[in-house]
């Protein structure tokens, strides 16, 4: 069993950043693509961002744009999200999540999941 590890979240104020990762022990994270999801209370999982194998293609949900930034340090087998700019609405758990392939904003389509994050953005 492959496992993820995310950690960074935190309890922040409106308008401050956080700097999530997600890290792989027992495999080359480099051969996958990455992507974030974060899921709220009584809401459904969505998709933030994700980031092809190499890090050269990327791609932003809509409430991300211009707020968040991924990327990976296939060295260290580590992908990261920089979310600035933090708004209410942004409090969920968020997951990293490893697929084979090309990168998907589709939670269905990955296999590997780390445990969850959480981000509380509150004043």
């Amino acid at each position: 069993q492959l496992h993820l590890v995310e950690a960074g979240g935190g309890l922040v104020q409106p308008g401050e950043s956080l700097t999530l990762s997600c890290g792989a022990s027992e495999f080359t994270l480099g051969d996958y693509a990455i992507s974030w999801f974060r899921q709220a209370p009584g809401k459904e999982r969505e998709a933030v961002s994700c980031i092809s194998s190499s890090g050269e293609n990327t791609k932003y949900a809509d409430s991300a744009k211009g707020r968040f930034t991924i990327s990976r340090d296939n060295a260290k087998s580590t992908a990261f999200l920089q979310m600035n700019t933090l708004k209410i609405e942004d409090t969920a758990v968020y997951y990293c999540g490893a697929v084979l392939g090309p990168c998907f904003m589709d939670s269905s389509r990955y296999s590997y999941w780390g445990q969850g994050t959480q981000v509380t953005v509150s004043s």
